[in-house]
């Protein structure tokens, strides 16, 4: 069995991949802050490892013999409100992480042949109805600033030969967590709408397709670098929270200004008014079939 090591497991992504990757035949190791959680969330992973990014003295010896990284962790960047220091949090979290996994795989004897880092479209910043694919620049806001820093790390690993993809997430739809979770209450009690101005453009994928690309990143040989992980149809926020309405049977007539947003969220907010059409180039060349191209189709198997 194949050994793939796992950072950021008891997330939302974290915990329907490392499903997915142990019914394909790998053996997991999963790399947590907290073992006793990650062990009551992943009850079929038989192998974890006590994770604290800034100290890899403590864990780096356990990445010898992976066929595969797969790096997942990152501070939310809805967890609090953001000041300096939660900002700092949020860069070190993905930057420096990173780079001590980047460092440690180099020392490793017998190095995984593969390493793929999440990422975020973040990396394009607000960039209105420009049609975005792995080519386009990035953008100059925090976050994309973040995005930067974090992909840079992960493509130190070109010097040593091994594969690396870094998979920029866009708005990805469960019912467990994440922004449709929490554009739900609103629409159930009749006073949804989109968020915004509703012109941003928001580009989405179901759970099971992120999940899906992973796998495809994981096997596919000739994928490498940045690797945009979201439909082939994005749609206007005021189209999503229109079919959301639909798919609910519930009118979309309520939408929640940004300064509200700012008021709940602080500058956070950015990131959910951000204008962001991205299409996944690389994905469909490389032969991956999405399970949902369409958001009503989407919706309808969450919210069924």
């Amino acid at each position: 069995m194949k050994k793939i090591a796992v950072t950021g497991a008891t997330g939302l992504i974290g915990k329907k991949l490392i499903n997915s990757l142990i019914e394909n035949g790998y053996e997991v190791t999963v790399f947590s802050r907290d073992i006793d959680k990650a062990k009551s969330v992943l009850p079929e992973v038989e192998d974890f490892v006590e994770w604290n990014y800034k100290n890899p003295e403590q864990w780096k010896s356990k990445l010898e013999n992976s066929f595969a990284v797969i790096h997942l962790a990152g501070v939310n960047l809805f967890a609090k409100r953001w000041d300096q220091k939660f900002k700092k949090d949020i860069l070190e979290s993905r930057q420096l992480s990173t780079k001590n996994l980047v460092d440690a795989i180099k020392q490793c004897k017998n190095k995984p042949e593969i390493f793929i880092s999440a990422s975020g479209i973040g990396f394009y910043g607000d960039r209105n109805d420009e049609l975005l694919n792995e080519n386009s620049s990035s953008g100059k806001d925090f976050v994309a600033n973040v995005c930067k820093a974090w992909e840079f790390e992960s493509q130190e690993l070109d010097s040593v030969n091994i594969r690396n993809v870094q998979i920029r997430t866009g708005l990805v739809l469960s019912t467990e967590d994440g922004a449709l979770k929490q554009m739900l209450p609103a629409f159930k009690f009749f006073v949804g709408g989109p968020l915004g101005n509703g012109k941003q453009w928001s580009s989405w994928l179901h759970i099971d397709d992120i999940v899906g690309i992973y796998l495809q990143a994981l096997e596919n040989n000739f994928l490498s670098g940045p690797l945009n992980a979201v439909s082939p149809n994005p749609v206007r926020m005021k189209e999503f929270a229109k079919t959301l309405g639909k798919v609910l049977h519930r009118p979309s007539l309520f939408p929640v200004p940004e300064i509200i947003l700012q008021l709940v969220v602080g500058e956070a907010a950015e990131v959910v008014t951000a204008s962001q059409k991205v299409i996944p180039d690389k994905l469909i060349k490389s032969g991956y079939k999405f399970k949902f191209t369409k958001l009503e189709d989407a919706l309808k198997a969450l919210l069924k």
